[in-house]
């Protein structure tokens, strides 16, 4: 188990570059589409919003554009999901100044894969600096049980790569517990590999809980893992095993390690499992079929109910379970993020119960 501080103002903080997602209604393709969906979006919060839907108390490390109207609809939004925001606020410096980052996405359909684009320049975020926010107050006197990072938020600039090392640094002098999910991104480490697996294995080294996928494990860490891709998930989950067992030595500090499974049957249907170690103790959730409407955020989903079940307290064996029907859920949604009714919906899809509840 995860020894967790009390008496904290927040069960959960994450630092994040906050953007809008575009997606074209009823399934269509982007290029081909007039009308779209637009959405606040990003990793990280998308995690956190199983925590704040289900009452507890979270807080997101941003920053924003002064007058722009993209700031306030992210403001509004996170207000909504029950999310304090920090963050300073800078001028936008003219038309050809910064912005909030820009996520065109369909989800597919059937045989017709997803496609995302980010567009990125400009990107607020990108200057997101640890002399923005006071540490000392944040996690001395405010006090945090848990920091979430991700590697996409890391690797977005030299900046924000300083940023998360520094917040890392932070959390363990302050005895928060810190989970960091790997997220590795090729086009975000093109030119910068060796400055970011020193940054990212630092922050491994100092995290509580690691999450990633096989290629995670290897392109941020370099640590040997199964080969991507292939369709026999199930018998792929000793491979995973292994690959964590490489993990556990190179980061003995680290007390919980997670990755998901996912085949692609079609757009609309995945093959969705997950394995974890906590400690000595393996959990695995076999490969499963769920429905999906739109696959974006699962992954996230998966992280934000595992961690909300940690925030908790309860048994280990229900982490991964919670995360696992928490992913699912948020492949049934328009956004992608989980905004749950209650934690008994999750449970509910965990058990496979989908009849209508009166």
């Amino acid at each position: 188990m995860l020894e967790l501080k009390s008496d904290c103002r927040y069960s959960l903080l994450v630092p994040t570059s906050m953007g809008v997602r575009f997606t074209p209604v009823e399934g269509q393709p982007f290029h081909c589409s007039e009308t779209f969906r637009i959405q606040v979006t990003s990793a990280e919060s998308n995690v956190a919003s199983v925590s704040s839907y289900l009452g507890l108390p979270v807080k997101v490390l941003t920053k924003f554009v002064a007058g722009s109207p993209i700031s306030r609809m992210i403001r509004d939004n996170l207000a909504g999901r029950r999310m304090d925001c920090e963050g300073p606020e800078v001028p936008q410096g003219g038309p050809w100044g910064y912005r909030h980052q820009f996520n065109l996405a369909d989800r597919g359909y059937g045989s017709r894969g997803p496609r995302v684009h980010n567009d990125r320049a400009g990107e607020v975020g990108r200057s997101l600096a640890i002399e923005d926010f006071d540490l000392d107050r944040i996690f001395g006197r405010e006090k945090v049980q848990l920091i979430h990072l991700s590697g996409l938020i890391g690797a977005l600039s030299p900046e924000t790569g300083k940023f998360c090392l520094e917040l890392a640094r932070a959390a363990k002098k302050h005895g928060t517990k810190i989970s960091f999910d790997l997220n590795h991104r090729a086009s975000f480490w093109q030119g910068r590999e060796r400055q970011l697996h020193d940054i990212f294995t630092e922050i491994a080294g100092i995290s509580d809980v690691l999450i990633g996928n096989e290629e995670d494990f290897q392109l941020c860490l370099d640590l040997p893992g199964p080969e991507a891709g292939g369709k026999d998930l199930a018998a792929k989950i000793d491979g995973f095993k292994e690959m964590i067992g490489h993990a556990r030595k190179a980061f003995p500090g680290v007390r919980v390690f997670a990755n998901t499974l996912r085949e692609v049957i079609s757009a609309n249907a995945h093959m969705w499992g997950a394995v974890m170690a906590e400690g000595d103790n393996w959990h695995v959730v076999e490969p499963r079929e769920i429905t999906v409407l739109d696959r974006i955020g699962g992954g996230d989903g998966f992280v934000g109910g595992m961690l909300y079940a940690i925030l908790k307290g309860w048994p280990a064996e229900k982490w991964i379970q919670f995360g696992w029907a928490s992913g699912a859920l948020v492949t049934t949604l328009l956004t992608d993020y989980a905004q749950p009714a209650d934690e008994e919906q999750i449970w509910s899809i965990w058990s496979g119960n989908a009849r209508v509840r009166r």
